[in-house]
């Protein structure tokens, strides 16, 4: 079975940094593209980023453009989201997420409410002072 799983959330204070990560199994972790995606009571879920499985060229939304920085390791079969100067307004649960169409394509792209195939369990991201 497909499974991702996102870790690494927690509290922090404005101007704070944390590392999330996705942890993969059940597919060919290589082949597949990831996205991440945030959610935020009473508001849709957001997307945030995605790497593709081949190809150098990731995307951000203009929300976390130059703040947050997406990788993976695909020895690990892990995807991670390193982000800084985080916002009050960047407390949300955060999910990864992956798609057949993410399949062996050189760019992904992510948009609110997308439709994904995958979807692990989040993790909760707190910034506060």
């Amino acid at each position: 079975d497909v499974q991702l799983q996102a870790s690494g959330g927690g509290s922090v204070q404005p101007g704070g940094s944390l590392t999330l990560s996705c942890a993969a199994s059940g597919f060919s972790f290589d082949d597949y593209g990831i996205g991440w995606f945030r959610q935020a009571p009473g508001k849709g879920r957001e997307g945030l980023s995605c790497i593709p499985s081949i190809g150098e060229t990731a995307y951000y939304a203009d929300s976390v453009k130059g703040r947050f920085t997406i990788s993976r390791d695909n020895a690990k079969n892990t995807v991670y989201l390193h982000m800084n100067s985080l916002e009050p307004e960047d407390t949300a649960v955060y999910y990864c997420a992956t798609d057949p169409l993410f399949r062996r394509i050189p760019y992904c792209t992510v948009v609110n409410d997308d439709h994904m195939e995958y979807w692990g369990k989040g993790t909760q991201v707190t910034v506060s002072s």
